[in-house]
């Protein structure tokens, strides 16, 4: 039974546990930061963000809670440079074979999961795409999230710490042409899985479906082995209907589901949601470890002061930054300074009765 809790806002930002409410996106995120406080400074922060956002602290605190797996999001832009051809480079792959490498000395399994594919998977701000799902439409973003899969799965073939791989977080989003793209997802799910059988035989592999990873009306039969089936639902009936038709698909073709996101509303709720997937045998990763001022995560940073200024930038459009709108960049790079030692566990909130709702155990006081 996978009991699970999922690192974002870590490999993948998300503006929303910023408590922003127009940059929502990475590169609406780094495009802020790097007005603030300068490119440099801005490139300098986000390699301490992290490597301090996620430490073995944290991982240590997962294991002695209970939890027996992660789900860690990925960005593409972590794992890949250039173009045509894509090289298979960037700081990635140092924090994430560190995770692994604290995941495996602590008793815990990981699921890596492409939470930002090239062109985007989702058409929304958590894929970090232009507002549509271009790996769909363009055959080069195709062809490089395939191969970013089979270089993933080669490099991870042995490592028996690594669970499975969670191919696409939440593709084709309800807003957009779903007739016509929720018909490309299987096929393009067929390619990313011979290439990682061409080098990864063993690893399982969840294929989530369409609508927020809620739709599975867009699977036929089951076309290899070894394969799971990842959904996500939030603040939904607690009762066995909410989830009945995944129950339905498991028991049709004989294959594993898996609810691969949920949570963030109250631990009353948790508590009756995860109960329920218990009960009728489905393992569950919660969303999300560490969040801003949140009573709904593991973690909950306390936000430096000076915050708000930076959430009145990041909630001013762009073409209406300036001196005047700003804060200044002494002001904004001290405000950063200190958010890079909120993050830090030792200085967060950690929400006992959020572990307790997931049955869990809360560290000593």
């Amino acid at each position: 039974m996978i009991k699970g809790i999922g690192l974002g806002n870590w490999l993948m930002q998300e503006g929303y546990m910023f408590k922003f409410k127009l940059a929502r996106s990475p590169k609406q995120i780094e495009a802020l930061f790097a007005r603030l406080v300068g490119e440099e400074a801005a490139t300098r922060f986000w390699e301490r963000y992290r490597d301090s956002y996620i430490a073995e602290d944290d991982i240590r605190l997962i294991a002695r809670a209970g939890f027996n797996t992660i789900r860690v999001p990925l960005h593409y832009a972590l794992f890949m440079a250039g173009d045509e051809p894509a090289r298979f480079e960037g700081s990635g792959y140092r924090l994430l074979d560190r995770l692994i490498g604290w995941c495996r000395d602590a008793g815990l399994k990981v699921i890596i999961d492409l939470h930002a594919a090239p062109g985007g998977q989702t058409g929304v701000n958590h894929d970090d795409g232009p507002g549509f799902p271009l790996v769909f439409y363009v055959p080069k973003y195709r062809e490089q999230t395939v191969q970013l899969w089979r270089h993933l799965a080669e490099r991870y073939h042995d490592e028996a710490a690594v669970l499975g791989y969670d191919l696409l977080n939440e593709p084709i989003s309800p807003y957009l042409d779903t007739d016509y793209l929720n018909a490309r997802l299987e096929p393009l799910y067929r390619e990313i899985v011979g290439a990682i059988r061409a080098v990864d035989p063993d690893h399982p592999v969840f294929l989530a479906g369409a609508q927020w990873s809620s739709n599975f009306t867009v699977f036929g039969r089951p076309f290899a082995p070894n394969m799971a089936y990842t959904y996500h639902e939030f603040w939904s009936s607690t009762r066995r209907d909410a989830i009945q038709k995944y129950i339905d698909f498991s028991n049709r073709y004989d294959v594993p589901v898996f609810l691969g996101e949920s949570g963030e509303l109250n631990d009353a709720w948790n508590q009756a949601f995860r109960s329920l997937h218990e009960r009728v045998g489905i393992g569950w990763s919660f969303w999300t470890y560490k969040n801003q001022d949140s009573t709904s995560s593991v973690v909950s940073i306390v936000p430096p002061p000076g915050w708000e200024t930076i959430v009145a930038a990041a909630d001013t459009p762009p073409e209406r930054w300036s001196d005047a709108t700003l804060p200044s960049r002494a002001a904004a790079q001290a405000t950063l300074e200190a958010y890079l030692e909120a993050i830090k566990l030792r200085h967060a909130t950690i929400r006992g009765s959020y572990l307790v709702s997931l049955g869990l155990t809360p560290p000593p006081e």
